[in-house]
């Protein structure tokens, strides 16, 4: 009955885990606290994967905004003040 009981749980906690952080400072922070956790040895070995797959996304979460604010400089570095859309 435990193992029935583990599966709503896991599920509860992927959909949880797949929201993305709205901001890059909060995205950060989940990812070194991840990280952490990755390096500590810590985890067991069933987490280690969707811990790695986490980290993938908000690592890419945190490029695509860094590389949005890089866009945004090139622009007013040129002289041209234009509308910047923020990723999603």
């Amino acid at each position: 009955m435990s193992k029935a009981s583990a599966k709503p749980e896991s599920a509860a906690e992927a959909g949880a885990a797949s929201a993305m952080p709205a901001t890059y400072e909060a995205a950060l922070s989940e990812l070194e606290q991840l990280v952490g956790q990755l390096e500590s040895g810590t985890m067991p070995l069933d987490q280690l994967l969707s811990g790695y797959q986490r980290g993938a996304q908000l690592l890419q979460l945190c490029r695509d905004k860094l590389q949005a604010v890089e866009d945004q400089i090139k622009v007013l570095d040129e002289g041209t003040l234009k509308v910047w859309k923020q990723p999603q």
